[in-house]
């Protein structure tokens, strides 16, 4: 099922002035072609955050089981219809139908 888009595009006119903006930003100018000839990967430029991987720290709640069940299609498409976090509504029924 298609989602509508959670973002608006802008008019020609928008867009315009939204370029325009861009360009007159003395912070942030058009890269060159020298530009692009001088760059070098981010291994070399930076290889400290280019090598460093990020950790998930703790979890803050307890953690969930992951199963792997087959539910009828109908069933799921209902779920889904309901839009994201239709999972975690699915949880809520089955404690609610097992009493917890």
């Amino acid at each position: 099922m298609p989602r509508k888009p959670k973002f608006i595009m802008p008019t020609d006119d928008e867009d315009a002035r939204i370029n325009q903006g861009i360009a007159m930003d003395p912070d942030n100018p058009e890269l060159t072609e020298a530009d692009f000839l001088r760059a070098q990967p981010a291994q070399e430029a930076a290889p400290t955050l280019a090598n460093a991987r990020r950790v998930r720290g703790p979890q803050k709640a307890p953690t969930k089981t992951l199963v792997s069940m087959r539910l009828d299609p109908d069933l799921v498409a209902r779920l889904k219809a309901d839009g994201p976090g239709w999972q975690g509504r699915a949880n809520e029924l089955l404690r609610q139908a097992v009493g917890l």
